[in-house]
């Protein structure tokens, strides 16, 4: 079991938990920037989603931009930095989830990731392959990180 073990080792190490935080953070923290300026925009692009009713797009264009500013400014700050990398994993997964649909539906929609312009349309499946990659370090916080107080 040392491949195991030195694996383990590898991912909880330090600097590559660091590497993520800064990584995840830095990604979400960029995002938001234009969802919160722009929220009707935004708004706009999570009803092009045609996932939820009209009457409930607005929360969520308001709330999750600041959600993500949030929980990345956590994990650059290193604080509750589980608990960030958590949240962060669940919205990309929910967000792959949505473009999964509207893949299947046949519909490239405007992700809404980076930018709040309609114009931005990308090929869904290419959208959630890089949702994927962003993932990672989210997964290797939540699975191989230690919060302080944490015990081997």
């Amino acid at each position: 079991m040392p491949l195991k073990s030195s694996l383990r080792g590898m991912l909880s190490s330090a600097w590559l938990q660091a590497l993520c935080r800064l990584v995840l953070g830095g990604i979400f923290i960029y995002a938001s920037l234009d969802k919160i300026v722009h929220p009707g925009e935004f708004a706009r692009i999570i009803a092009n989603y045609a996932i939820l009713p009209d009457h409930l797009v607005t929360l969520p264009a308001l709330v999750l931009p600041w959600l993500e500013m949030l929980a990345g400014l956590f994990l650059v700050a290193g604080i509750w930095r589980r608990s960030s990398a958590l949240w962060l994993s669940l919205l990309l997964l929910f967000f792959i989830l949505a473009l999964g649909v509207n893949a299947l539906r046949g519909i490239d929609v405007s992700c809404g990731c980076f930018s709040t312009s309609a114009a931005d349309t990308e090929n869904a499946w290419i959208l959630i392959f890089r949702d994927l990659l962003i993932l990672i370090p989210g997964l290797i916080i939540v699975f191989f990180g230690r919060d302080r107080g944490d015990r081997d």
